[in-house]
């Protein structure tokens, strides 16, 4: 398998009036393609800011960042936004759903935004629902799904796009320990199956150890970096 994602040297700097805090210290970081990559830290580690700066939707302040062998950085706003559309998707902590659209809305949204076809946005938003178990609840609103649920819509809405690499920040930091284990299983059965390329940003230890590789960030730096034996389960 071939590296998808390569950082070389990814420094990112903060600067507020007179005084600079620099979250990123030229960190070094790859991913082998169809990897399944936890990052982990304390609060103000950097690991959120390694997501946002890795994926490109954060600038940085110095090295690179190359994902399916294209440089984000150099790329202008509308090319960045563009191979995002095209290359990756994206699970929050908050489920960013549109209240007034139901499931399968918010799903093909995306997918119509980066020049989809209706109707082959239609048929992908719900094939892949249906994928994540929700193939019943189509028209149901975000106010009408559970927690759980409304994560799973997040889940399609990523995967619906059939990117190269998918983003998880926190994507089970608003649900309770059960709900949360049958997301990460979800995303676990999708690694294999699939061979889904997953960097998952938890505080959570356990779905940190459900990876098969555990990233430890301390002070913008990358601490450790452990292949995990057992693996997704």
């Amino acid at each position: 398998m071939s590296e998808i994602l390569v950082a070389t040297g990814v420094r990112k700097v903060y600067r507020t009036g007179a005084e600079e805090l620099e979250a990123l210290r030229s960190v070094d970081f790859s991913v082998t393609e169809g990897e399944w990559v936890s990052i982990m830290g304390p609060s103000g580690s950097g690991k959120t800011t390694l997501l946002n700066c890795l994926s490109g939707l954060d600038e940085i302040d110095g090295g690179t960042v190359s994902i399916d062998g294209r440089t984000l950085h150099s790329m202008t706003d509308a090319e960045r936004t563009s191979h995002r559309a095209h290359a990756m998707g994206f699970i929050f902590q908050a489920y960013n759903l549109i209240p007034v659209f139901n499931a399968v809305e918010n799903v093909e949204l995306p997918l119509l935004l980066a020049g989809v076809d209706a109707k082959t946005a239609r048929a992908r938003a719900t094939e892949t629902l249906d994928r994540v178990g929700l193939g019943a609840r189509l028209k149901n609103r975000p106010t009408e799904l559970s927690g759980g649920e409304q994560q799973r819509v997040t889940v399609a809405r990523a995967l619906a796009g059939r990117p190269k690499v998918v983003w998880a920040d926190e994507p089970t930091g608003a649900l309770d320990s059960e709900t949360a284990n049958v997301v990460m299983q979800l995303l676990g059965e999708l690694n294999r199956t699939d061979g889904l390329t997953l960097i998952v940003v938890t505080h959570d230890e356990e779905v940190g150890r459900s990876a098969q590789r555990l990233v430890s960030m301390r002070d913008g730096r990358i601490v450790s970096d452990e292949s995990l034996v057992v693996g997704a389960s």
